[in-house]
């Protein structure tokens, strides 16, 4: 069980970029967004949307599919560290 759940954005800036020797200027200029943009991502401070997915998926960087997966899972275990609310079954006993 994982107590701590990296963002999907420091998995990018560690395992993809840091290897790589990109700078956040240089990567963001081979994803055709802006450096403001790609920071917060990778600061954890917005999440990798659908969009970057794709760009990260034409620049070889695994799939799209992969990367809406992680910040999904990401989102969910963020979720899971708040109480939540009672929730009743939607559908009436018989």
């Amino acid at each position: 069980m994982i107590h701590t759940h990296p963002h999907p954005g420091e998995l990018l800036k560690d395992m993809v970029f840091e290897p790589l020797d990109l700078s956040v200027t240089e990567a963001a200029a081979r994803l055709a967004m802006s450096r403001v943009a790609l920071s917060r991502v990778l600061n954890g401070k917005a999440g990798i949307s659908p969009d970057l997915a794709l760009r990260l998926e034409k620049a070889g960087v695994s799939t799209a599919r992969f990367w809406t997966n992680l910040q999904a899972n990401y989102d969910l275990w963020c979720a899971m560290q708040h109480p939540q609310p009672p929730v009743r079954p939607l559908q009436a006993a018989a």
